[in-house]
């Protein structure tokens, strides 16, 4: 054998770590057996992208040099150090790539010298090279179980390497495989939503399926799999996503395939199908009552939480008739009071995998906040409005959870619309939360009166009156290559089963008093997608408090909550005085008799939007707007080494630029900085002094008063052509701000003034003279005897 720790000790103070990699390190795992034995595989690992950042960046990415696998199972992480480095440097790094992918072992290495950790038993040691595959098996796994083997022996189906599994997915496989393989039959996986679990699902029956697993212990026949869900789309999402398999082997069980055969079915091994399908009449007996009840080797329970583990659910008895079956529950949501039923029935979760790591790895996205506030958020009858309908008596007062179920009023609907209408992209695909179906269906209609788009389907209305026509509605919405409809409105439907990775926009118009249907919702938009940095949550009714709650653990990104502007007025060619009175085109809540809803008229129709600045500490927590700016305090300083260096930065366009975006990185963009001058009663002063005020608690001066003095050094120091132009310009920066000063707009200021380019060089001589000026006069702006 080679002696790797004398190989070319003369190159070793110059050796690159790529070279030690390939000199030392690899030669080295091929010679124990790795990439050699068969089902045996050295990979590097992009364990995560990073946090998704404003401009698309990503923070904190995080990948792995080497990750040891064997039969599909990681056994250990290597980090690798070059040559002229102590091994001992990579120690911190690898331990964190065993706690990530989660392997027994660990190592260290820079080709020269080799340390192992045990994260099982915490033992360390320096060793004199790696296990070998079979070796590193044996003692990860002490006791010997035969279906661990038989699964290790099916490999992932990857589509021809089209799909990896991410980390999280491929520890969320193992661990169930393995509780499989020791015998338990009642398993739970918690995984935020938009992280893959039908994926993980199929690649589960894929590895049960090809092994021949089954509960009779012996590989003798495939395994008949029962998938249940509780929506139609859900289940038909789950089972197209199975399209490898054989055919044959995957039916979907519904009304029209139990017509079609005459009864359902029973000649597959994997059937798809709702809770509803199975508790209704087929034949004189409850469809599950067709199967016995050791027909199922195993159960996939989708979104577990809803209703399928509760005792008092109908849905429990399918769950008990297949008692026999071994049951995996899939869920988003962590243990909490309002689902300690599901985590009863199942357990605790093998595997977890939450909304906040998704975030911070970069495998979801991240999420701002708009929150708003009226001063008709509670209504009292005074007597002054005009009733329409109902019954109400004076003084009477009314709260969120009463509008759109006790009492409409109109005007505040439209009020809504208009304010998150004039905050969206009217292009972008958004999902509107209402009270009740027909207050989805006003809301509907009242986006479609104030956009007035082309096409008829811009918004549409999608909840469980709607039916085949609200599911159509809801798969082309799904696709990102679609764009009507646009918007759609829904009541409790949408809170789940919508696989739309575009979704910029969740409005939510009505209370949302359970923390797992809240989560729920803000998965709707964690999705990621190209080009989509954040999502925004346009709030009218206080969720945004959910925030605070300590089961809630997907912080929203590190942003001010700005206060509400005032909506914009109908959108062009709407009614400037807003719809008539009228009756959504939508059905009616499937539930018993109501009194009357109280109709309500304004009589004064303006309403008032109440300013409210909030800001989110790096913990998702509401912060006061002090808190928020001592905590830029301590992490200015890491920008800028001083005050000067701070002005010779921003005095320049490029270095400014470079700066803001460095600010952006760090949360600080342009939107919170303009919230933080307001939070200060800084509106008309430069951001320059408001950074200098917090890091080294200058005198703040408007940018009129900057401008001024600017106006008189450019006079002095410039061409009168030249100077009248960098006056039109300070002009514009006086009322809009600093990024008046980038260069990008200077082409602008030059068409505006001058028609075109060439005409603004031809009068001031030279662009080039008009861009050494434009770039020269910002440093007597901001000169310290400003």
């Amino acid at each position: 054998m080679v002696d790797y720790a004398s190989l070319h000790p003369d190159l070793i103070a110059t050796e690159s770590e790529a070279d030690t990699r390939a000199r030392r390190i690899d030669p080295r795992l091929r010679d124990m057996g790795w990439d050699v034995v068969l089902n045996s595989l050295i990979s590097r690992e992009d364990i995560a992208p990073g946090r998704i950042a404003v401009g698309g960046k990503r923070e904190n990415p995080m990948s792995c040099d080497y990750v040891l696998t064997y039969r599909d199972q990681k056994l250990a992480t290597l980090e690798a150090k070059r040559a002229g480095i102590n091994t001992a440097e990579g120690v911190a790094q690898a331990k964190e790539y065993a706690r990530r992918l989660r392997t027994r072992f660990t190592y260290a290495s820079n080709g020269r010298t080799w340390y192992e950790i045990d994260t099982k038993t915490g033992a360390e040691r320096d060793i004199s090279g790696p296990p070998t595959p079979d070796d590193l098996w044996a003692r990860t796994f002490a006791e010997d179980l035969e279906w661990r083997n038989r699964f290790g022996d099916v490999p992932f189906e990857t589509g021809g390497g089209k799909w990896q599994p991410r980390y999280y997915q491929h520890n969320a496989i193992q661990a169930a495989l393995e509780a499989v393989a020791r015998g338990e039959d009642r398993i739970l996986l918690t995984l935020a939503t938009g992280t893959g679990k039908t994926g993980i699902a199929f690649q589960l029956c894929w590895k049960l399926f090809h092994s021949k697993w089954n509960l009779s212990g012996k590989p003798s026949r495939r395994p008949r799999i029962l998938f249940l869900a509780d929506r139609n789309i859900l289940a038909s999402q789950a089972y197209n996503s199975f399209g490898a398999f054989e055919d044959g082997a995957r039916v979907r069980v519904s009304p029209d395939e139990i017509s079609k055969r005459g009864g359902m079915p029973q000649n597959a091994s994997i059937f798809f199908t709702i809770f509803q399908t199975l508790t209704t009449d087929q034949g004189g007996k409850l469809g599950y009552e067709h199967y016995d009840r050791d027909f199922f080797d195993f159960v996939i329970v989708d979104e577990c939480h809803r209703g399928g583990a509760n005792a008092e659910s109908s849905w429990r008895e399918i769950l008990n008739h297949f008692e026999p079956a071994v049951q995996l529950g899939l869920t988003a949501t962590p243990k909490r009071t309002d689902n300690a039923d599901t985590y009863a029935y199942f357990g605790d979760p093998v595997y977890t995998y939450s909304l906040r790591e998704g975030i911070e790895d970069g495998y979801l996205t991240p999420f701002r906040v708009r929150q708003f506030g009226s001063d008709r958020d509670v209504y009292q009858f005074d007597g002054a409005d005009e009733v329409l309908a109902g019954e109400v008596e004076e003084g009477e007062e009314f709260s969120e959870a009463d509008f759109n179920n006790k009492i409409e009023i109109r005007e505040r609907e439209l009020h809504r619309v208009r304010t998150f209408l004039s905050e969206i992209n009217l292009k972008e695909k958004t999902i509107v939360f209402c009270a009740t179906q027909n207050h989805a269906a006003l809301i509907r209609d009242l986006i479609n009166q104030e956009v007035q788009s082309p096409d008829a389907n811009y918004c549409v209305r999608v909840t469980a009156n709607d039916g085949a026509g609200g599911e159509a509605f809801l798969e082309l919405f799904q696709q990102n290559s679609r764009t009507i409809p646009t918007i759609l409105t829904t009541s409790q439907k949408l809170s789940t089963g919508v696989d739309a990775k575009n979704v910029r926009n969740i409005v939510l118009m009505r209370p949302v008093n359970s923390m797992i249907e809240f989560k729920q919702i803000i998965g709707r938009g964690t999705r990621t997608f190209e080009g989509k940095w954040y999502f925004t949550v346009y709030d009218f009714v206080k969720a945004h408090e959910k925030f605070d709650d300590p089961q809630w653990d997907g912080d929203p990104a590190s942003i001010i909550v700005a206060p509400p502007s005032e909506p914009n007025g109908p959108m062009p060619g709407g009614d400037p005085n807003g719809p008539e009175p009228l009756t959504p085109s939508g059905g009616e809540d499937p539930t018993t008799p109501k009194p009357e809803m109280v109709q309500i008229k304004l009589a004064d129709d303006h309403i008032v939007n109440i300013a409210a600045t909030t800001f989110w500490g790096p913990d998702g927590k509401p912060i006061s707007s002090r808190q928020f700016i001592e905590r830029m305090f301590g992490e200015l300083p890491e920008l800028f080494k001083d005050e000067d260096d701070l002005l010779a930065q921003w005095s320049d366009p490029d270095t400014r630029k470079a700066l803001l975006e460095r600010l952006a990185e760090r949360s600080y963009d342009a939107t919170i900085l303009a919230e933080v001058q307001k939070a200060m009663s800084a509106e008309d002063c430069d951001v320059f002094d408001v950074l200098s005020h917090i890091a080294y608690d200058r005198n703040m001066r408007t940018r009129e008063h900057r401008a001024e003095v600017g106006r008189r050094r450019v006079e002095d120091q410039f061409d009168p052509k030249i100077a009248a132009f960098l006056d039109y310009i300070l002009d514009s920066y006086v009322v809009h701000g600093v990024g008046d000063l980038d260069r990008s707009k200077l082409s602008d200021f030059a068409r505006i003034r001058y028609g075109t380019l060439k005409e603004c060089g031809a009068e001031l001589g030279g662009m080039d003279a008009v861009i050494g000026a434009f770039v020269g006069f910002q440093r007597h702006l901001y000169t310290p005897s400003n």
